[in-house]
């Protein structure tokens, strides 16, 4: 018989930005009240599983959002550079709420191909580095179940990847809202399913009304 092995994808909660920065990999970006809120919600989602073994991506955010579960099941979080924010050539600007700052005649070369997407790390490259992650998780909690938290686009192109499908994408349509589950089920080596669920969809609601969303 096949050993069934389980690893959840994570996203982070919600983050304090009240400015609206893109902020990617840049420090000092935490969550804010309700992201904490949706870190203890899904923790308690997910103790009621066979967990084994946790990881997070280096930025305060993820890490913040893993500890409520770290600290139910006594576990230790493993920190794994693979699993961090995709990197953007706009970190730092507020081109989601003011735009109109791709029009400057020196970011045009950043925009001739989003099917990349030119403006950052190449979505093979994403792709490459959490099935690396995804894998090295599921061996460390054969049988079991294991947690990487992580960041949306990279969860988004893990699942696309393991689903065979091409990466290139419309953002709006990406099926990871915050502090969302994306379950990975394994057959020994071998993909056996792909479920999501958003345990803190209530709070989910609430954080489109919230500066810093």
């Amino acid at each position: 018989m096949s050993t069934r092995t389980v690893v959840h994808l994570v996203r982070h909660g919600e983050v304090h930005n009240p400015q609206g920065v893109l902020y990617g990999r840049m420090p000092g970006f935490h969550l804010s009240e309700l992201g904490r809120e949706m870190a203890v919600v899904v923790g308690e989602y997910l103790s009621t599983h066979d967990v084994t073994h946790l990881v997070s991506s280096p930025l305060e955010r993820a890490q913040e959002t893993i500890e409520p579960l770290a600290e139910t099941l006594h576990q230790a979080v493993t920190i794994d550079e693979r699993v961090i924010e995709a990197g953007n050539d706009f970190e730092g600007m507020t081109v989601g709420s003011n735009p109109k700052q791709l029009l400057n005649p020196r970011l045009w070369p950043k925009l001739v191909n989003p099917t990349v997407p030119s403006w950052g790390e190449p979505y093979t490259q994403i792709a490459s580095r959490m099935q690396a992650a995804v894998a090295d998780a599921r061996d460390a909690a054969r049988g079991h179940e294991a947690v990487i938290v992580s960041h949306q686009l990279p969860v988004w192109i893990a699942r696309l990847a393991f689903e065979g499908r091409r990466y290139w994408h419309d953002p709006r349509k990406r099926e990871c809202s915050l502090a969302s589950v994306t379950s990975i089920g394994f057959a020994d080596d071998n993909l056996l399913s792909i479920q999501y669920s958003e345990p803190a969809a209530a709070l989910v609601a609430r954080a489109s009304k919230v500066p810093g969303a």
